[in-house]
């Protein structure tokens, strides 16, 4: 069949670049309300230090500044969302307190209630537009074009636009837009992004082939058996949505016990300004008084502090040994983890495979047979040749062979002539299966057991040599599951791979539970079931397939040299894919949470004897504000410690 083919055009390259003020611009305005929250800041700390200079209005328009500055993203959010939610909330909490200790002059007071809880809505809200990078990631991996064959012409189509049972042209290199199996070609095809299978997985007439990986040689037509839209890899997209959509436990209580604070607060203020006076004969002026500490002492500044600057120091903490949290409540649930899932391929694993083993037959010369192997394997790029290059130069092998004559075979191995002589690199099938099991008798099906790939090398149809590739265990990976295993955290391996190398790889790790043969979907429904027995399980991981699992897990953990999509996905990263600084995390998260205990029980404690000492008027404003802000200073404290650790 001839084809006239059509090469897509690519559009990203056509499109005018946009000037670095445009880039520096949008960062800017992804950073407004962290910027206005420290503004405010620097105007509270300015107009407290130059108090003594300025006159009286000066003072308060500076005070005004910070209210207005680092208090209007807050206060627009609170008034729109208790519009939608028909709720009080304590953004509206904070502003009142905050006015009502403005009109009993404590403008200082005030404005540090909004600076405080202001700069704790803006790290909230830029880890929040971080994490939703992910799907943006996940979707620059499928293409935007195919080209589709009708009769004898191609024509360069939308992938949307394909439909079931259209054949579609797919050459060396490119993504392979949509599901389906092969009507022509054999080759070898990269689905680590669907199965975190490092190996390509050969593929020839029938085979089934996923949207989203790679043809790594040779042009394929294939028929599609499924629309775009219901691919593999879009099942990965909408896995990640839906994760990424559910709302934990703790944090629906939080909002629910929200509502019901700042009604019980505003509700005590209101009924402070008037019951004591007809209660206990209070002057009017006594009653607004009261009402106003009240307002001042009950908010939860101290509350606020007793947890920001803990999380805040724990991730710097963090953050210089090699690990990232991506926010404070993944620092918090790590304490809480009793399984971990694993991943294999490059997180207990390298990534690359690499050569174990090499075998020569008696009587040959090592060092010319690695020289024409190593010439034959150099102009490939698949990574079984490029891993025996590797071996080759790692025995100082300068590959000098000149090759008269050279085929490569799709999916089975390549062929040579070299002064007369015909060379053969590839497995089994290719060599002879009879002369494969020959071979050092029974050599072929021990490395096999061990999970490693085999390569055989024959001269004239005789095999004379024999390389086992496999995926090497990390070093630090046996250290990093026993330190684990310690700290009674279960692990468990999942993984895309076949059954004899997840259970060789497992048990070289000192793992005794795993599963094998997982696809994305089928790894997120082992960690649901792992959930069920565990209640709160981690996934670690770092390839395109570990995206849902990792956003459903109760924590996902990424490695640092892993994909955009695992990194983005992720709510903590391992910045030197160092296993063993799991446990370092988890003992850092246990020491959060004792500290946020203490200043949580402290604060609440404070605000109890606040609110006792005023009702009984043994507390004025200035003794009310030491004792709010000096609640708010210990925690600060003694959250810092966390810095230390």
């Amino acid at each position: 069949m001839g084809l006239e083919l059509s090469y897509p055009v690519n559009e990203e390259a056509q499109r005018p670049k946009r000037h670095p003020f445009f880039h520096w611009f949008k960062n800017i305005s992804n950073h407004l309300e962290l910027i206005a929250a420290l503004l405010s800041g620097v105007l509270i700390l300015f107009a407290w230090a130059t108090e003594a200079y300025f006159s009286h209005s000066i003072t308060v328009f500076l005070y005004v500044s910070a209210y207005i500055i680092g208090g209007f993203a807050k206060a627009k959010e609170g008034i729109e969302d208790t519009i939608t939610n028909k709720d009080l909330n304590v953004e509206l909490l904070m502003i009142i307190a905050a006015i009502g200790s403005a009109i009993i002059g404590y403008w200082m007071e005030g404005a540090i209630l909004i600076f405080i809880f202001a700069l704790s809505g803006a790290l909230e809200t830029y880890t929040m537009n971080k994490s939703e990078k992910e799907l943006s990631s996940l979707m620059k991996l499928q293409p935007d074009e195919a080209v589709r064959i009708t009769g004898n012409k191609t024509e360069t189509v939308p992938v949307l636009a394909l439909q079931l049972n259209d054949h579609i042209l797919v050459k060396a290199g490119e993504r392979i837009p949509a599901d389906g199996i092969i009507l022509r070609g054999r080759t070898a095809i990269d689905e680590s992004a669907i199965t975190g299978e490092s190996m390509p997985v050969e593929k020839e007439l029938d085979d089934n082939v996923f949207a989203g990986t790679v043809n790594l040689n040779g042009s394929l037509v294939v028929e599609l058996t499924k629309s775009p839209s219901e691919s593999v890899f879009q099942k990965i997209i909408h896995l990640v949505q839906a994760a990424k959509s559910e709302r934990s436990p703790s944090q629906l209580f939080i909002e629910r016990f929200e509502g019901t604070y700042v009604k019980i607060v505003l509700i005590g203020a209101a009924l402070m300004m008037f019951l004591p006076h007809y209660l206990f004969d209070w002057t009017w002026q006594d009653t607004f008084y009261r009402a106003m500490i009240f307002l001042v002492v009950a908010s939860p500044c101290a509350l606020v502090a007793s947890i920001m600057p803990a999380t805040l120091s724990g991730i710097s903490n963090g953050a210089r040994h090699g690990i990232l949290f991506k926010g404070g409540v993944h620092l918090e649930n790590l304490s809480h983890i009793k399984a971990i899932a694993l991943d294999k391929t490059g997180t207990l694993t390298n990534g690359e495979p690499e050569v174990t083993d090499f075998y020569l037959a008696n009587n040959e010369n090592k060092n010319k047979v690695l020289d024409i192997v190593g010439s034959m394997e150099k102009e490939s790029t698949h990574p079984l040749a490029q891993a025996i290059v590797q071996y080759t130069k790692h025995h100082n092998i300068y590959l000098t062979t000149e090759i008269d004559e050279m085929m490569n075979t799709a999916g089975n191995g390549i062929s040579a002539t070299i002064a007369g002589v015909n060379w053969k690199i590839g497995k089994a099938e290719f060599i002879g299966f009879e002369q494969a099991k020959s071979f050092q008798k029974g050599l072929h099906e021990e490395l096999a057991e061990q999970g490693k790939t085999i390569v055989f090398v024959s001269q004239d149809d005789q095999i004379i040599a024999l390389f086992a590739l496999k995926d090497t265990v990390r070093e630090d990976a046996k250290e990093a599951i026993k330190v684990l295993n310690n700290e009674g955290i279960q692990t468990i391996m999942i993984t895309g791979d076949n059954e004899k190398t997840a259970k060789a790889i497992a048990e070289e790790c000192g793992i005794t539970e795993y599963y094998a043969n997982c696809l994305p979907e089928e790894k997120v429904e082992r960690l649901k079931d792992l959930q069920k027995e565990y209640k709160s399980v981690a996934m670690t991981g770092d390839g395109i397939n570990d995206a849902p699992a990792l956003a459903t897990s109760n924590l996902g953990i990424a490695m640092g040299e892993g994909t955009d999509v695992a990194l983005e996905t992720s709510d903590m990263v391992l910045m030197k894919n160092d296993l063993p600084k799991i446990a370092y995390a988890v003992s850092l998260s246990k020491k959060m949470n004792r500290i946020v205990k203490q200043n949580v029980v402290f604060s609440v404690t404070v605000i109890i004897v606040l609110l006792l000492t005023n009702f009984l008027q043994s507390l004025n404003l200035p003794l009310g504000v030491v004792g709010h802000e000096g609640s708010t200073i210990l925690v600060i404290l003694n959250g810092l410690r966390m810095l230390r650790s």
